[in-house]
């Protein structure tokens, strides 16, 4: 059996051997493990033991965040081969489901996914996987990159989403790995310039490292205030609420332009205050986004073509024996840390 970071409960991990039960398939490669990174989701399991209606009932591997390098290759396998290096989609639909048949197998209601109960994520040195779901990485991207992949993917389901316009003006709320990389795809979208908002201070000094985002601080005033002296008084074309702080939602009216676009990205943990006849007065349209699809081929193009950098977000990287280190620091939430990684050599 193999080794593997294993949630036993909430705040209990373990490094020790589990039975995943996967076994090699006509169209599947099994994968060694590169470099997995610490998402957001893998903390709250661990901090809470479930996500809404999704509960660790049972031990559970964390881990979806992946890259790694091919090791053998099912029957019916001829796009990947033995030794390339790829990046991972980890959300396995049933491809001939109706969403999937018109695009969207994101929204497949039979999806499974790494790490969300009952399914087993990649922090464990092999995994199996379709290949039609693992993305050949060209040689100028490292696997600590690949394994960016799949939160960059959000950001760029959420431009998929909006009508971002060549020159638009954008506001993030959220400086989070997922709202930095979101403001990085709004720019490779399009957009003139990134308004980024976050309480922490550390957070927007990170963000204002990248070309086109421009810090929106917490202690300017309030944020319609800045937005509107950013944008001389019009409001942003598009806003990408990454936070999922209720909070985010009271002012959205004041932020956005008339005709503007909110795209709902983060996920409150409950009810949010959205005044809806401010939004039709205006004109603003919402859009929502749950996980991605289509897109990981675009995200690894934009990074072997250098529009998109990640590497300034990696914050820390851990040694998969000290995985369990790796979520502690993750879990302390430090204001400077963006993305924490974890590699297998």
């Amino acid at each position: 059996m193999p080794l593997a970071l294993v949630l036993e409960r909430a705040r209990e991990l373990r490094l020790r051997d589990i039975d995943l039960g996967w076994t090699l398939g006509p169209r599947d490669v099994r994968i060694r493990m590169d470099v997995v990174g610490v998402c957001g989701s893998d903390i709250h399991y661990y901090r809470y033991g479930r996500i809404g209606p999704f509960v660790v009932e049972n031990p559970m591997v964390l881990g979806h965040e992946g890259a790694g390098t091919v090791l053998e290759c099912g029957a019916e396998v001829s796009r990947l081969a033995v030794g390339d290096r790829v990046c991972i989609e980890p959300g396995v639909p049933d491809f001939a489901s109706r969403e999937s048949r018109i695009g969207l197998y994101n929204l497949d209601p039979s999806l499974t996914f790494w790490a969300t109960p009952p399914d087993h994520g990649c922090l464990t040195p092999e995994v199996i996987h379709p290949a039609d779901l693992c993305y050949r990485l060209p040689e100028n991207v490292s696997h600590a990159e690949g394994a960016m992949v799949e939160p960059l993917a959000v950001g760029l389901q959420a431009m998929m989403k909006t009508p971002v316009k060549a020159g638009d003006v954008a506001l993030v709320t959220g400086a989070g790995p997922i709202g930095i990389l979101t403001a990085l795809s709004a720019l490779a979208a399009g957009c003139a310039r990134v308004l980024v908002y976050d309480p922490a201070a550390a957070k927007l000094e990170i963000a204002a490292r990248y070309d086109g985002i421009v810090p929106v601080a917490a202690h300017e005033g309030t944020l319609a205030g800045a937005v509107r002296a950013a944008t001389g008084g019009w409001g942003v074309d598009a806003m990408f609420e990454c936070s999922g702080a209720a909070a985010a939602f009271s002012e959205v009216a004041a932020l956005v332009r008339p005709g503007g676009t909110l795209t709902c990205i983060g996920m409150p943990t409950g009810p949010v205050p959205i005044d809806i006849v401010s939004l039709q007065l205006r004109e603003i349209a919402v859009a929502t986004v749950f996980r991605y699809a289509n897109v990981y081929d675009r995200a690894v193009a934009l990074m072997a073509s250098g529009r998109i950098d990640v590497k300034p977000l990696v914050s820390a990287t851990y040694p998969f024996g000290d995985s369990i280190a790796a979520f502690e620091r993750a879990d302390a939430a430090r204001p400077d840390d963006v993305k924490i990684q974890i590699a297998f050599a």
